[in-house]
């Protein structure tokens, strides 16, 4: 007869939970006892049953067992833990020089300020001086660049106004030139319609209405 395979999950009858658990411990107690005697190994087992009842089985002492255990379980920690605090140490240490340099760099920059200027000496003095005269001579030589870039700028936009200024005087002489002739046109009938109200109105009446007298 096929035995069943047992699914790994908690038994939840008390009594079939109660005799899995004898059957299995009696079993692994063997195993571990014909581990020890068929491979000479220490072997310690230690089983606390679901009501805190101790079973346990030594191939020796199980005091000793123990002992050997936290001896192996210290050693292979020891490095890990050695390696973590050396890793610290030099953090520490990398974090300390960081301190010191961003001090002696804000030192530095309260001088370039004119700030803390009393303990200085003559000679750190004149180191400043001469790092500010550096400074100075750099920002105004990049001030000199600045300027002649936006001088070149100015001049390209003036070349470009002067092209659109040309094309837009070439295209109002064109439209004066199409409007002259029609011009000239409506001043000549101006002149003629002038010239014919002048005829009409030379002619001249004396006397009252009744009596005109022409001349």
């Amino acid at each position: 007869m096929v035995r069943g395979k047992t699914q790994m999950r908690r038994i939840e009858n008390a009594t079939s939970r109660q005799v899995t658990f004898s059957k299995r411990r009696n079993g692994l107690l063997k195993k571990a006892f014909e581990l020890s005697v068929l491979c000479d190994a220490e072997v310690g087992l230690v089983i606390f049953s679901p009501r805190g009842k101790l079973y346990e089985f030594a191939s020796s002492s199980m005091k000793e067992i123990i002992e050997r255990y936290k001896r192996h379980t210290k050693d292979s920690v020891q490095p890990e833990n050695q390696a973590g605090a050396q890793n610290l140490q030099y953090m520490q240490h990398e974090a300390a020089s960081l301190m010191k340099k961003i001090e002696l760099l804000e030192t530095s920059k309260r001088k370039l300020l004119g700030e803390g200027l009393q303990s200085c000496s003559l000679q750190e003095l004149q180191q400043i001086e001469k790092q500010l005269e550096r400074s100075v001579s750099t920002i105004r030589a990049r001030k000199i660049q600045v300027f002649k870039e936006q001088v070149e700028r100015l001049k390209e936009k003036e070349k470009i106004l002067a092209a659109e200024n040309a094309i837009l005087r070439e295209k109002f002489g064109g439209l004066q030139q199409r409007q002259t002739p029609s011009g000239e046109k409506g001043g000549e009938a101006r002149s003629t319609d002038d010239s014919e109200k002048s005829d009409v109105e030379t002619e001249l009446f004396i006397g009252p209405p009744e009596c005109r007298i022409r001349h």
